[in-house]
């Protein structure tokens, strides 16, 4: 595995300014000039956990072609199963004072937890929820389209119109998913204050953590032959197939792996924010993570988490400086960006360690087809 100069770069500082940004937030005093305020902190723990969406996207579709516009539901689930535990932590400390029952459920009249809720007492489970529901309805869903041979827009489309019906369905009442207001309120995790600084700090270094370790993942497969053959199949998939592969089983794998990362994101981005809703099924947040890849770089992993650092970033300090504007100036960004740098900021790296995807195609094939 070969992480490369900028993967090495990226892995430094991500954790480098994890740590840094804790101790600032926890050694120095409110007043102080250099003081990290929690806000901050929570901001780029939100910004780590797109970081993780943006890597899982480019894994799919830098080196399988694959171009999913509904990542942001393997994403939601991921988060679900995360805010399912906080809410169960609560207890007593709700409105209506329910140990059993969440607080939108009383309010609603239920009389009885949901078979489906059963377990979410328990960390473990959630976080095993967490992976496991998203990696399932990726298995599912990729099993029947892939084995289908949809491919291109047509699979595109589709991705679309999953997240758009879980969205439909988490909108009700009657799912017992807290409709349309979603989880929220939430007080401990593992025991330990949600809204504590100390709480924040330590979820924002792992969070880092996390995408290091997902980075590091996603390199190895796309530096085996496992992605030398998912990069011939991107580009030449038939003539794959005619070599003996089979090119649905491959994509499946890094659907589902890809699922999993999506989930582990959305998990760790719930408690750092403090709610999840339907409105994170939302399509639109599908295109974004796909532009967050197209504008750091499309098949170089490392481009996907700079990527949507720069964008999300960009997208908070526009609302600030130009709230009535911000959407222009936002939407001038992406377009720049597409007409000056088509392979995103990455490709400004000319003479970067590691060549991009798109240039070691050949060599790929040579390793598939010898």
């Amino acid at each position: 595995m070969r992480i490369g100069l900028s993967g090495t770069i990226a892995i430094v500082l991500i954790l480098a300014l994890a740590i840094v940004m804790t101790v600032l937030n926890q050694a120095t005093p409110a007043g102080s000039a250099v003081h990290v305020p929690t806000y901050m902190i929570a901001l780029a723990g939100k910004y780590l956990c797109y970081a993780m969406l943006a890597l899982a996207v480019d894994l799919v579709w830098g080196f399988a072609g694959i171009l999913s516009l509904g990542h942001a539901a393997f994403f939601a689930l991921g988060g679900y199963a995360m805010g399912m535990y906080l809410m169960r932590q609560i207890g007593t400390r709700g409105v209506y004072g329910n140990a059993n029952l969440p607080d939108f459920m009383v309010f609603l009249g239920w009389h009885q937890l949901p078979w489906y809720w059963y377990g979410f007492d328990w960390f473990g489970f959630a976080v095993l929820m967490a992976i496991l529901v998203p990696a399932v309805l990726a298995g599912v869903f990729g099993w029947l389209a892939f084995r289908s041979r949809v491919t291109g827009v047509y699979l595109s489309i589709i991705t679309q119109a999953l997240t758009y019906a879980l969205l439909l369905a988490f909108f009700r009442n009657d799912m017992g998913f807290g409709g349309n207001n979603g989880l929220t309120d939430f007080k401990d995790i593992l025991g330990f204050p949600v809204q504590a600084d100390s709480t924040r700090c330590a979820l924002l270094v792992i969070s880092a953590l996390f995408l290091c370790g997902q980075f590091l993942l996603a390199r190895f497969v796309v530096d085996s032959r496992f992605g030398k053959v998912l990069i011939a199949v991107r580009d030449t998939e038939s003539r794959t197939r005619f070599l003996g592969y089979r090119p649905e089983s491959y994509k499946l794998v890094v659907w589902v792996l890809s699922a999993i990362m999506a989930g582990i994101g959305g998990a760790l981005y719930v408690p750092q924010i403090g709610i999840i809703n339907p409105s994170e099924f939302a399509p639109g947040n599908s295109i974004e993570a796909v532009i967050w890849v197209a504008v750091g770089g499309r098949g170089t992993l490392v481009g996907a988490i700079l990527g949507a650092i720069l964008v999300n970033f960009g997208k908070t300090w526009f609302t600030g400086a130009l709230p009535e504007v911000w959407l222009y100036a936002l939407g001038a960004m992406f377009i720049l960006v597409t007409l000056f740098l088509p392979k995103g900021v990455m490709g400004l790296f000319a003479r970067r360690e590691r060549k991009p995807a798109d240039e070691e195609i050949p060599a790929a094939a040579r390793e598939v087809t010898g």
